[in-house]
């Protein structure tokens, strides 16, 4: 069945968060913007999240190395212009993002509200996005005063 923009409206009503996942391998950096992330365990502690196969760090998550989910705050947030629309693989933004490495081998993007280290548990993919589980391996807020982005779209078709 093949719904319209309208019929999908209220879909797009859904709020959700908007976090910069970071992955690291190598010594290079690669991430994308997501805006579905949710806790779906409290025993272990995890984390469902969607991705598109393909897109920057998805190989390296999928590789079982830790990686990072900062967590945009209405702060601060010029870094995302960064992600929005992704970006040339070889015009890196995390040249120009201030950043550092923690001793997990993690990327934490200076000025984000949170940011919770992670590692890939399982995955299914039941249309164009994978669900990727994730176990949180620990996390931490780093601008307590600032409230997280929320983000709503127009509707179930696009982001």
């Amino acid at each position: 069945m093949s719904l319209t923009r309208e019929e999908t409206a209220g879909v797009g009503q859904i709020a959700s968060g908007l976090f910069i996942v970071c992955a690291r391998q190598d010594g290079a950096i690669d991430g994308y913007l997501a805006s579905f992330i949710q806790q779906i365990s409290f025993e272990p502690l995890l984390l469902c999240m969607a991705v598109q196969p393909g897109r920057p760090a998805y190989d390296t998550i999928k590789s079982g190395v830790p990686f990072s989910i900062n967590v945009v705050g209405e702060h601060k947030r010029d870094y995302l212009r960064h992600f929005w629309s992704g970006y040339d693989p070889s015009k890196n933004p995390f040249a120009e993002i201030d950043h550092r490495i923690e001793s997990s081998g993690t990327v934490t993007i200076e000025g984000a509200k949170a940011v919770i280290e992670a590692r890939l548990v399982g995955s299914s993919q039941p249309g164009d996005h994978e669900l990727l589980i994730v176990e949180v391996l620990g996390s931490r807020i780093l601008e307590d005063s600032a409230k997280p982005m929320v983000h709503l779209r127009k509707s179930g078709l696009e982001y």
